[in-house]
């Protein structure tokens, strides 16, 4: 007859051994399961939380308003204006901005660029006639430009969300508060809104005229659209900080002068 104490010890062993089996089969399911979910998880930019929607307004900007139309227009803006009247316009429309450069550096307590920016101002709108010749370059006051946003970054406020306005271009809450502040000052708020559009018209055509020959760098980057990103808060800081950033990265250097390329592009599309 057959032990039954050993029959019953077998018995627990073997169950015993299918349990602990069965339990690393468990574990190790989990752990592929966790590993996938840390692998597919998407790193979601702070600065850009609405990254899906601006792409869209990117693909937007740049392959409809800007192949379609802006680049066109710019293109035939310069085959047929002499330069000398570009020239006259862009100086012409920089010189209504200095009133604006003026207090935007008093506020952040410059005082050579707040006398600087009087002095071109009043320089350019006579001797210069109304500013279509910049006189005041020549006589070595270079111009000192200052934002009301960089003004608002300087005194500590966040940019807020990264925006990829339709027709604009990229900016962010701090920046577009910036420009309406901007557009309400000195002599700017006097102005019509006519004379208005055509300042920024030509604002935009001259900017965009800038990066003709520069489109291959944005277009050969792995991801345009970050690229753009990346370089734009770069180029913000560099502003606030006026040039005192901590380069700890070659590559930031590399894309603070790219981003100047397209800097007419981006910001005046």
């Amino acid at each position: 007859m057959k032990n039954p104490i050993l029959i019953i010890g077998l018995s627990v062993l073997l169950l015993s051994g299918c349990a602990n089996n069965h339990k690393a089969q468990v574990d190790a399911t989990k752990a592929v399961t966790n590993e996938t979910a840390v692998t597919d998880e998407v790193y979601v930019d702070p600065r850009d939380p609405i990254e899906g929607i601006n792409r869209v307004m990117w693909d937007f900007n740049y392959d409809v308003l800007d192949k379609y139309l802006l680049k066109p227009v710019t293109q035939g803006y310069v085959a047929v204006t002499p330069q000398f009247v570009r020239s006259g316009l862009v100086n012409f429309s920089n010189n209504l901005s200095e009133p604006g450069h003026m207090l935007n550096n008093m506020l952040q307590g410059k005082i050579d660029g707040t006398m600087v920016s009087l002095a071109r101002f009043l320089v350019n709108s006579t001797v210069g006639v109304l500013g279509i010749f910049d006189v005041a370059t020549a006589m070595d006051l270079q111009i000192e430009k200052e934002s009301f946003g960089e003004v608002l970054g300087n005194w500590g406020v966040q940019t807020g969300p990264y925006l990829m306005v339709p027709a604009r271009g990229p900016t962010d809450i701090r920046s577009t508060t910036g420009d309406v502040v901007d557009n309400m000052m000195f002599p700017l708020n006097l102005l019509n809104s006519n004379f208005t559009l055509f300042s920024g018209i030509v604002g935009a055509l001259e900017g965009r005229a800038r990066v003709l020959s520069q489109e291959n760098t944005l277009n050969s980057s792995l991801d345009p659209y970050a690229f753009v990103k990346n370089a734009y808060f770069q180029n913000l800081e560099f502003k606030v900080k006026d040039g005192q950033v901590q380069q700890t990265e070659a590559e930031q250097a590399e894309e603070m002068e790219d981003f100047a390329e397209f800097e007419g592009l981006l910001d005046d599309l």
